[in-house]
């Protein structure tokens, strides 16, 4: 019992009745669906549109797809993309997937088109699936035009409640495939098979593909519903938000796969909205709201929010980015309740850690490992060696919801782990309660309204630019979505004035939205270190202290 403490002093912080030791079970997808409609069967799963689908229906719509995509083609371990936002299609185009033993690659409507081209022809995917809602089949078709992809398939919004969009005789409807086909001949799927090639970004400006198996996914699964503090929430019984995209491994993980094993409704939206969150919330009695922090700062800033009757809510839950502590305080005091709030990463499924209800909050908190998740901190300078409470170094981390690598990319991998757990590149420190603490993002990143963003792809596309001599990108504080891109310019001789807008306008095909720089300073020369490299440190620090509030003279 001792030893137990010595190597993990959270355990005494956890909440009562909640064991780190629980069983976690992990198992396949399709196994998982199977789980879930031999209990909720009549059930509603979704609700879109106004309409709900039970999860029989669910299952027979993944079955029906399954067996279409087969005859098609589509084999065990063969790579295809989703580009689709929040509609039913998405969990039946995956779940289908996940049961033929194919790979998915979620690609993101944000996505620049260069960065679309590298996930498929990194990936190996030369599938595209996608949906006639605004936007989504020309960037679809425009992979097909390109030969990036050989095949488009398209699922009509009308199949599910929605108005009918427009076409192309070029992109297969996916409410035909499957119609009069027998069942699909499903093949033997192994828990360690790779379910989806999940992207993300990397200090290269290029995107790495993080391979989460089946075992992966469903093992976060678990320990999501392993983790109890406060409430027990009632299987079965739920209604959940669904407006953070499923494209995303937060909410793939902790709003649709984890509430569909758990027999809930997930209220699906394509986007979100505070006006139409604000209705939900109130008239659809959601009992669970997952977000991140552009959303809670949306809802604090909307006229109705104060009139809004939130009562429903049984468990708010924020992640996707670090919440600024005072904003967290005002959510706070809007719904009634306590946040839940922990951190994770798309390699880790995401799971990592949680908040105690019970414990004081305080800036940089990120609380204690999720049950069967281990963490500890180790030197910077020496991988292998953990760090005593207190001090501050890298976080590791292993567990059943830890990646099984980057695709394509060994040496990456072997650099990302020592002695079995993943090294992070997260900065942080393990108080002596066993409280974990985030003090600093990894190298150069920024986190845009959830979304990863690295300075060197911004750097990159800026280089493009024919009067651009010198760049540096840095994130700056953002009270919308916690960071945005800033970027410190030289002009090259004789070169026009730049504006941020015409910037903005030439990286419009180079870069997602999330991407863009939100600000543009023009200097004569950039900070270099001796060596002559280009000091991103010294102009962050610049920022810091322009924006740091003025100090009060002492009194006289």
């Amino acid at each position: 019992m001792a030893e137990a403490a010595r190597l993990r002093p959270w355990l005494a912080a956890y909440p009562p009745g909640c064991r780190w030791d629980a069983p976690i079970r992990p198992g396949t997808l399709g196994a998982l669906l199977d789980g879930a409609v031999a209990r909720w069967s009549a059930r509603p799963a979704l609700e879109y549109r106004g309409r709900q689908t039970s999860y029989a229906t669910l299952d027979a719509a993944v079955d029906r797809l399954a067996a279409g995509l087969q005859h098609l083609g589509i084999t065990p371990g063969l790579p295809v993309a989703l580009l689709l936002p929040n509609t039913p299609w998405h969990p039946v185009c995956f779940l289908a997937l996940a049961r033929l033993g194919a790979r998915v690659v979620h690609l993101s409507p944000l996505d620049a088109r260069r960065v679309l081209h590298h996930k498929m022809t990194d990936s190996g995917a030369r599938t595209v699936i996608t949906t006639d809602l605004p936007g989504m089949l020309p960037t679809a078709l425009e992979l097909l035009e390109s030969g990036i992809a050989d095949r488009v398939l398209l699922g009509e919004d009308a199949a599910w409640g929605g108005e009918a969009g427009e076409g192309d005789p070029r992109a297969l409807l996916l409410s035909t495939l499957g119609a009069g086909l027998p069942p699909a001949r499903l093949p033997e799927v192994s828990p360690d098979d790779i379910a989806l090639l999940q992207y993300t970004g990397g200090t290269t400006g290029l995107p790495k593909g993080a391979m989460l198996t089946h075992a992966n996914l469903t093992a976060t699964v678990d320990i999501y519903r392993h983790w109890q503090d406060g409430g027990v929430l009632a299987e079965g019984e739920q209604r959940v938000m669904g407006v953070l995209p499923l494209f995303h491994i937060y909410a793939l993980s902790s709003v649709l796969l984890r509430h569909l094993a758990c027999g809930n409704e997930i209220l699906l939206r394509p986007r979100f909205d505070a006006e139409t969150a604000l209705r939900d919330l109130q008239a659809r009695r959601v009992t669970v709201m997952p977000g991140v922090p552009t959303m809670w700062i949306a809802l604090l800033k909307h006229p109705d929010a104060p009139g809004t009757d939130f009562s429903s809510l049984r468990a708010c839950i924020s992640g996707g980015a670090p919440l600024p502590f005072e904003v967290g305080a005002r959510v706070e005091a809007l719904l009634g309740q306590r946040l839940h709030i922990g951190w994770g990463m798309t390699e880790t499924s995401p799971a990592g850690t949680r908040v105690p209800v019970a414990a004081t909050l305080r800036p940089g908190i990120i609380g204690v490992p999720l049950p069967g998740v281990d963490m500890r901190i180790v030197a910077l300078d020496d991988p292998a060696r953990p760090l005593p409470p207190g001090e501050a170094g890298e976080i590791a981390i292993r567990g059943p919801n830890v990646f099984a690598g980057y695709w394509n990319q060994p040496a990456e991998t072997a650099a990302a782990f020592r002695d079995g757990w993943f090294l992070t590149g997260d900065i942080g420190r393990m108080e002596p309660d066993g409280m974990f603490f985030l003090m600093d993002r990894r190298k150069n990143m920024i986190i845009s309204g959830g979304f990863n963003v690295y300075p060197a792809a911004i750097e990159g596309a800026i280089y493009e630019h024919p009067d651009v001599h010198e760049v540096v990108v840095i994130g700056i504080p953002d009270s919308y979505r916690g960071q945005s891109a800033k970027a410190f310019v030289t002009l090259r001789p004789g070169a026009p004035e730049l504006t941020l807008d015409a910037l903005r306008d030439f990286l419009r095909d180079r870069l997602g939205r999330h991407e863009m720089p939100a600000a543009l300073e023009l200097r004569t020369e950039l900070p270099r270190s001796p060596a002559g490299k280009l000091l991103a440190s010294a102009l962050a620090a610049e920022e810091m202290a322009r924006n740091a509030p003025p100090r009060e003279s002492p009194p006289a």
